[in-house]
C-alpha cells in the first residue's frame, strides 16, 4: 500500500529557470541509471525475497519507495528549471515574455537547439518532464530486466552496481550547473546512492554462503586460472597472482594460451591445480546446497491458500474491545518478526 504525501523528502530549489540544464537532468529521471530504473529495479526484486528473506524484501520495499520519492525530486526539479516556459508556449502573441527573452534571431536559435536534444520540452509536453533520457530516448524495461535474477546474493551484486552508477551520474551533473540550490539537491540525492551502496552490500553480507551466485559451485580445474590474453606489457596484481578472492586458491597463470590451449587438447586435459577442492566435494556442496535453498523456499512457502498480508490471530468469542486489542497486538507482534 502507497501513501503519498505532498512534501518532497528533500526540498528542493531551483534560483532560475535552465532548459538547458533541465535537459541533461532528464537523465536521472528516465535514463538507464535513473531514479525510475532504481524504484522498479528494486520493487521487482522484492517480490521473490518475501518469504525467504522477509528481512530483505523489507529493505528493498523500502529503498524502492525512496527511490520513487527521488524521482519525484528529480521531477520536480526539472520542472522548476523550466519556470515560465509552459506558459509562455501557450501564449502566441509575440509580447509574451519568452518572446521578449528571444528578441533576435541568435536567441532564438539558441532555444531551439536545446530543444532539439529533448525537443518534447518545447513541441511534446512544453515543460513537463518526460519519461526519457537527456538524448530523448524512452525509458525502457529493457534497462532493469536482468537485474531481476530470483537469486537474492546476485541481485545485491547488481544494485550495488546500479547505485555505483547513479552515483557517478550525479558526480557528473554537478559539473553542469552553478545555482547552489540544484547543487545542493543533486549532492543530497547524490549522497543516498552512497548509502543505498552499503545498505545492499551490509544485506549481501547477511546472506551466507553466497559466493557464488545461486547454488551450483565452479569447476576447480578452471576457478583460479589466468589467461594472459594480450601481448606487450603484462601486469601483475592479485587478480593473476597470489591467492583468489573468494576461495583462496592459488592462481595459475598461463602464460601462453595457444600453446597450452593446443598441448591440452582444448583444456580437455588440463588437471586443477593451487587447490584443496575436487569435483567430488564440489558435487557433495551442490547436492547439500541445493536441500538448503529448496527447503528454504519451500518452508517459506507452504502449499495450501495463500495471502500476501500476514494472517490475523486466531479470536475466541470475546468482548468486542477485547478481540480489538488483541487483534492490535497481534499486528504489532507481526511488525516486529518481519523487520527481525
Amino acid at each position: 500500500m502507497f501513501y503519498h504525501v505532498k512534501d518532497l523528502q528533500f526540498n528542493a530549489r531551483v534560483s532560475k529557470p535552465d532548459p538547458a540544464f533541465a535537459t541533461l537532468l532528464l537523465e536521472q529521471f528516465g535514463g538507464a541509471n535513473g531514479e525510475l530504473a532504481a524504484a522498479l529495479r528494486y520493487f521487482g526484486q522484492a517480490f521473490g525475497a518475501k518469504n525467504p528473506h522477509p528481512d530483505k524484501y523489507d529493505l528493498l520495499m523500502d529503498i524502492a519507495t525512496e527511490e520513487f520519492s527521488h524521482l519525484e525530486i528529480v521531477g520536480a526539479t526539472i520542472q522548476m528549471l523550466l519556470t515560465g516556459i509552459n506558459g509562455d508556449l501557450k501564449n502566441a502573441a509575440e509580447e509574451s515574455e519568452i518572446m521578449k527573452l528571444l528578441n533576435g534571431k541568435a536567441a532564438k536559435e539558441e532555444v531551439i537547439h536545446q530543444g532539439i536534444v529533448a525537443p518534447q520540452f518545447f513541441v511534446g509536453s512544453a515543460g513537463t518532464p518526460a519519461y526519457t533520457n537527456s538524448q530523448g530516448v524512452p525509458w525502457t524495461a529493457a534497462y532493469i530486466n536482468g537485474d531481476c535474477q530470483g537469486d537474492l546474493s546476485s541481485d545485491l551484486r547488481s544494485n550495488v552496481a546500479a547505485e555505483t552508477k547513479a552515483k557517478m551520474v550525479y558526480e557528473y551533473l554537478l559539473q553542469f550547473t552553478n545555482d547552489p540550490y540544484v547543487k545542493e539537491t543533486l549532492r543530497f540525492l547524490m549522497t543516498r546512492e552512497v548509502a543505498h551502496y552499503q545498505m545492499f552490500e551490509a544485506a549481501l553480507s547477511t546472506i551466507q554462503p553466497n559466493f557464488p551466485p545461486g547454488v551450483l559451485q565452479s569447476d576447480p580445474k578452471f576457478s583460479n586460472v589466468y589467461f594472459n590474453m594480450s601481448s606487450g606489457n603484462n601486469y601483475t596484481g592479485p587478480w593473476n597472482e597470489g591467492q583468489t578472492t573468494q576461495l583462496g586458491e592459488t592462481i595459475q597463470y598461463v602464460d601462453d594460451p595457444i600453446d597450452y590451449v593446443l598441448k591440452t587438447n582444448g583444456l580437455l586435459e588440463h588437471e586443477a591445480a593451487g587447490t584443496d577442492r575436487t569435483e567430488e566435494t564440489v558435487q557433495e556442496i551442490n547436492r547439500q546446497l541445493s536441500e538448503i535453498k529448496s527447503a528454504e523456499v519451500n518452508a517459506a512457502n507452504p502449499p495450501g491458500l495463500q495471502q500476501w498480508n500476514a494472517p490475523l490471530p486466531e479470536e475466541s468469542p470475546e468482548t468486542s474491545k477485547d478481540q480489538s486489542e488483541k487483534a492490535h497486538d497481534g499486528t504489532k507482534k507481526r511488525r516486529k518478526s518481519v523487520h527481525k
